[in-house]
């Protein structure tokens, strides 16, 4: 068949679209037929495909000429209040403490160190930006690996244990494909060992001599497990574990002990864990517990006082393949005594997940922690999300009331209330004593708090705090007296005062009922209110609506400097926590998957017209936005209710999900049938996703629609280029005013480098206010 334009007709115009060619081909599965048009982008390869990108990046750049001032005016907002020259807060490991710096006109960071003055060096130096930092090494310059490069990303980076030798992966091509080097410290220079095409995530055991990293299959999944030994060629490397099941991923660490090297493997729904003593790098590893489909877990190794763990003072009797005879009676626990546990969180009965501690399993033995000491016990309003062990404490996060917690525990003397606020669920108890994990909090309705555990000696915490308004704080969390110290704030340049904004949450109601969270932050003086506690402004406020919803990804309260550039020309920022996402805990995200996938865009929409109802904004003041699984809820969003929107931003987005499930040849196809379910083979699948997709879904006159841009990345290994390219051609034919901006050389993280990323931020933000007619403001 003819193509619809022929290529002459794609040259980019001013005024029209450069309409893409239609090429149709019959897709037919469980009695249903699409025809798609434009199914031929995907061949990346083809020069017409690669004609036709640059003809819509070309309009694109066209139609958005006029706000090339303003992008350089926000561009230079975003520059103007960035510290370009500045320093992380150094981080212990070893004898070395480790840090990152940034210098004015260079994108990337550069990874140095200087030695700790002693074993009780336990505070860092207070580092000046620009200033030397005295008996400083440098480790890594990003800015010289990158030199020649138009995109590079660092994906593994790690320190011998005898701080001898530095561990680099790097990839130039936006592909997630890194190469692996070993560097030698003493002289500066990379050793012969080289490894290409490595996942992230490669790391040495404590010997020093052996090194752990992943490679991935043809989807892009991580699959296998190597080890490589420092002076041998790549070819002799070994294979320690490899997963064929084409659902799970498999990573690799250490444990914060350094006592277990551990590989982890999981489904969206079912999780396994393997252990090998680190001091035995050759060895077998042997599985903690084995996987039984739809049951998650994790593993902590920690080392608890004898008397938190020993039998007598428990209800359970702790999971031994040899229990000891109830005949017995134990023996008491001396003073100073400890127990080498596992402290395993899993959802096994539990919805919102429990923590249970049980012996650590010997070679041929696994644990069985529904008959495990349960620690934490699960709770319906309260979602256990991981824990943390040191040497002196253990740190429970967890989420309650759509707000990120965390919680320590000291194991070496307990923390007073009068020290931190006591944590109101969960508690880590047993009969005979309760173990009281006390919340850290700074008082805020929205705030993110995150106790950062440091090396297994380590006696203090570091604490993140943020919010909406807060800039990004570290503390030094003093376990003891719960006494904390500011490190380091992220510094706002030009006068930032926290004071002229606020932040609120919402509730909007859903299509079912469900309440569902709103976050919004606004400049108070460019957002009126009519009366002192008004719930609205006093007229509707130009609004950006952002969602994700999906994986159980929680988007919590945080900083961002670009956004400020927003709030002050009287934007509003709102933040719909949409089900599929976490923040309400596990069922939330069970209700925004599979079969029940369309509450999240319901939810989407049920969150703007709450705001334009109760009079926050107007339809026409009001712009989506979503990246990614969020493209795909703004997109479907777009085709349930494009009156509801005046623009919708749509980042990388997954907006031609149908065609991307049936294929299990793509890149995470398979990975991802446990959450959005297997179209290729259930019929009622298939007909669910048919109902819901974008890109099937776009309405034949879609004139009617709202200004969209799409942006995505030639070399996306996630959410390929051919979804988004796909989904404007089909709008534009629609009559829909879409379009397109591809960057040729990225990834599904954008473009590289800082300067870059606020250039495409830059762009994306002109284009909301010229949407909102704030252009000229």
């Amino acid at each position: 068949m003819p193509d619809a334009l022929t290529p002459s007709e794609t040259a980019p115009s001013t005024a029209e679209s450069p309409l893409t060619a239609r090429r149709p081909i019959e897709r037919t599965f469980h009695g249903d037929t699409f025809i798609d048009d434009y199914e031929w982008l995907r061949h990346k390869d083809d020069p017409d495909v690669v004609a036709q990108l640059e003809a819509q990046n070309a309009w694109t750049l066209a139609q958005q000429e006029h706000l090339a001032p303003l992008r350089q005016t926000l561009f230079d907002e975003i520059k103007g209040r960035t510290l370009e020259t500045d320093l992380s807060v150094p981080s212990r490991d070893g004898d070395w403490w480790y840090y990152a710096r940034t210098v004015e006109g260079q994108q990337y960071p550069i990874h140095a160190r200087y030695r700790a003055a002693g074993p009780d060096d336990w505070t860092p130096r207070v580092l000046e930006p620009g200033e030397p930092v005295p008996g400083e090494q440098l480790l890594l310059d990003q800015n010289v690996q990158a030199e020649g490069h138009d995109f590079f990303a660092l994906g593994s980076l790690d320190v011998s244990d005898d701080g001898a030798r530095l561990l680099h992966a790097t990839d130039t091509a936006g592909d997630e494909r890194y190469t692996l080097r070993v560097r030698d410290l003493a002289t500066g220079e990379d050793l012969p060992d080289e490894v290409r095409d490595t996942a992230p995530g490669a790391m040495f055991a404590p010997d020093g001599e052996h090194i752990f990293y992943l490679t991935v299959d043809d989807a892009w999944r991580p699959w296998r497990v190597w080890r490589h030994r420092l002076g041998t060629p790549a070819s002799d490397d070994v294979l320690v574990f490899e997963e064929p099941d084409e659902r799970y991923w498999v990573g690799v660490g250490l444990s914060r002990s350094k006592k277990y090297l551990q590989i982890e493997l999981g489904s969206k729904v079912t999780s396994e864990s393997w252990l090998l003593e680190s001091d035995n790098p050759t060895g077998d590893f042997r599985v903690v517990w084995p996987r039984r489909e739809g049951v998650e877990y994790t593993v902590e190794h920690a080392v608890l006082p004898a008397s938190m763990v020993e039998p007598s003072s428990l209800s359970e009797p702790p999971s031994l393949v040899d229990p000891p005879s109830p005949d017995a009676p134990p023996s008491p626990a001396e003073p100073g005594e400890t127990r080498d546990v596992l402290l395993i969180l899993h959802n096994k009965d539990a919805l919102n997940f429990e923590l249970v501690s049980s012996p650590v399993p010997a070679p041929g033995d696994t644990v069985t922690p529904e008959v495990a000491t349960v620690a934490v016990a699960h709770d319906p309003d309260v979602r256990l999300e991981g824990v943390s062990a040191s040497e002196r404490y253990l740190v429970l996060y967890y989420r309650r009331g759509a707000i990120s917690r965390s919680a320590v525990l000291s194991l070496v003397e307990p923390v007073g209330a009068s020290q931190a606020e006591p944590v109101e669920a969960p508690r880590l108890a047993t009969p005979q004593a309760t173990w009281s994990f006390q919340e850290i909090s700074f008082g805020q309705p929205l705030e993110s708090v995150g106790a950062g555990v440091g090396v297994w000696e380590q006696p203090n915490l570091k604490v993140g705090y943020t919010s909406f308004v807060t800039p990004s704080s570290l503390y030094l969390y003093d376990v003891a007296s719960g006494e904390r110290v500011l490190l380091k704030q992220q510094p706002v340049l030009g006068g930032y005062d926290p004071g002229d904004y606020d932040q609120r949450r919402e509730w909007a109601t859903a299509e079912d009922g469900t309440r569902i969270p709103i976050s919004l932050v606004w400049r108070k003086d460019k957002v009126r209110f009519s009366t002192t506690g008004a719930d609205a402004p006093a007229e509707p406020a130009p609004l950006l609506l952002y969602g994700y919803g999906a994986y159980e990804s929680s988007i919590d309260p945080y900083f961002s400097v670009p956004r400020l550039s927003l709030l002050d020309r009287g934007i509003v920022f709102a933040i719909a926590h949409v089900r599929g996402g976490g923040e309400m805990g596990r069922a939330w995200y069970d209700d925004g998957k599979l079969r029940a996938k369309r509450n999240t865009f319901t939810d989407f929409v049920a969150c703007g017209r709450h705001l334009a109802d109760t009079g926050w904004t107007a339809s026409d003041r009001m712009v989506a936005d979503g990246g990614s699984a969020g493209g795909l809820l703004v997109g479907a969003a777009t085709n349930l209710a494009p009156e509801l929107f005046a623009g919708v931003l749509a980042g990388v987005p997954f907006v031609d999900a149908l065609t991307s499930m049936l294929d299990p040849t793509l890149p995470l196809t398979v990975t991802e049938w446990d959450e959005w379910g297997d179209p290729l083979h259930d019929p009622e699948v298939y007909a669910y996703m048919r109902s819901y997709t974008p890109y099937e879904n776009v309405a034949d006159d879609a004139s009617h629609y709202p200004r969209i841009l799409a942006t995505t990345s030639f070399n996306d290994t996630r959410v390929l280029y051919v979804e988004p390219a796909k989904w404007v051609a089909r709008l534009q034919a629609a009559g829909a005013p879409a379009m397109l901006k591809i960057e040729m050389s990225a990834g599904h993280g954008g473009v590289s480098g800082r300067y870059s990323a606020w250039e495409q931020i830059a762009f994306e933000h002109a284009w909301v206010l010229d949407v909102l007619n704030l252009a000229d403001h």
